[in-house]
């Protein structure tokens, strides 16, 4: 089994689903991530000043990856202006990477996040992984992004409601160290984004799921085959 993970920023694949990428590096499965931004340009006035920090972060994830047992691509999207951007260039970059990847799962934000960038990456997702003869994705999962999906403006249709949940007890240990390679994008407490907030989030939907610590996720689509 092969598995995509299309993410906007980098650090946003350790904090949506990292245990759930670890578990299913442990069980043999190609893991991939992809990453649409650097992350760190909206905190500049031009790109050429953020440079330095594009390289770290970038490096800081092809550590983070390391940890996960997962391959990382990165694209240049504009970081916290994706509206800004053609939606159809998310679209054909999502696909060029199933194209390359060829997965049978992939995971990608919520749609409902208060984050510009996550909402408009799920959106080119879904249109990138629409069910058609040809594709090989049978199924696509949002995950909740902590200071993202629980901050959005509440509406009936943007509430995330996980179906699904992946036991990542024998897993979180590796997706706290794989955080802590984003160190300069951690906050301390009270705050959501904190290696502490992280593990108890993990255990409050693992309570919720019958087992020590859980992620979870909002089954967008599912195609079943059968012979």
């Amino acid at each position: 089994m092969t598995i995509l993970c299309v993410v906007a920023h980098p650090d946003d694949e350790v904090l949506g689903i990292g245990g759930t990428l670890a578990r299913h590096a442990d069980a043999g499965e190609d893991v991939h991530v992809c990453i649409l931004s650097d992350g760190v340009t909206s905190r500049y006035d031009d790109t050429e000043a953020a440079s330095a920090e594009i390289d770290q972060r970038r490096n800081n994830a092809r550590r983070a990856c390391d940890h996960l047992g997962a391959t990382v691509t990165f694209h240049s999207f504009p970081d916290n202006r994706f509206d800004t951007a053609p939606l159809l260039d998310m679209v054909q970059t999502v696909e060029a990477e199933i194209e390359r990847c060829d997965p049978n799962v992939l995971y990608t934000h919520h749609y409902g996040d208060l984050n510009v960038d996550h909402e408009l990456t799920c959106r080119a997702t879904v249109t990138a992984t629409r069910p058609l003869k040809e594709s090989g994705v049978n199924r696509v999962y949002a995950f909740e992004t902590l200071s993202a999906t629980e901050w959005s403006v509440p509406e009936s249709t943007n509430a995330f409601q996980p179906t699904t949940f992946v036991d990542v007890t024998e897993h979180l240990d590796r997706k706290l160290t794989a955080l802590n390679e984003y160190e300069n994008e951690l906050r301390t407490p009270p705050h959501p984004r904190t290696p502490r907030t992280v593990h108890q989030n993990a255990s409050v939907w693992g309570a919720k799921s019958g087992v020590p610590a859980a992620e979870p996720l909002e089954l967008l689509r599912e195609v079943r085959h059968y012979s």
